[in-house]
């Protein structure tokens, strides 16, 4: 068995309990499940290759939920060397900017010239599948995610850096 953590898009406490998600997760029969926050954050034990274990996370949600979910799994062991690499290291960042991360199903065939800002929110990195960016704050809200969306489309999900730290270590 391996430690896997799913990022669900789309999951808020409006339209998601965090006991049904992990009873889904079960019903998978995924072991040691625990959820993280409100926000579709699921950590668990599975056998198998990534891509079958996230389908089988999306089935059992899909089955099991009032709805069905999109799940970005990463492997714990992967998130856990991402936290020790950090790479919003070597940016200088403002003392008050939020880091985040975006999680893609794939790496782009195309991916654009990074960084790219919009408002303040700057797209710093991409790593793989995952996308390092940054923000400060400011009375035009989360630009970062129009930034995002607008970069690499709405097929993706967004943690925060500490969101990702926590998940990886539970």
């Amino acid at each position: 068995m391996k430690r896997f953590v799913a990022f669900l898009r789309g999951v808020s406490p409006m339209n998601c309990k965090m006991p049904e998600l992990k009873r889904a997760f079960e019903a998978a029969c995924f072991t040691e499940v625990k959820t993280l926050l409100s926000s579709g954050n699921v950590a668990f034990d599975a056998s198998g290759a990534e891509r079958t274990v996230r389908k089988k996370a999306e089935a059992a949600m899909e089955q099991h939920l009032d709805q069905g979910f999109v799940a970005f799994v990463r492997p714990q062991e992967e998130l856990l060397a991402l936290l020790a690499a950090d790479p919003f290291a070597r940016f200088k960042l403002a003392a008050d900017a939020k880091r985040v991360v975006t999680f893609l199903q794939a790496e782009p065939d195309d991916p654009p010239k990074l960084p790219v800002e919009l408002d303040g929110a700057r797209i710093l990195a991409l790593q793989g599948r995952e996308l390092f960016s940054a923000y400060v704050p400011g009375p035009k809200g989360p630009v970062f995610m129009a930034l995002i969306e607008k970069t690499f489309g709405k097929d993706v999900t967004t943690r925060t850096w500490d969101t990702v730290r926590k998940a990886a270590n539970v």
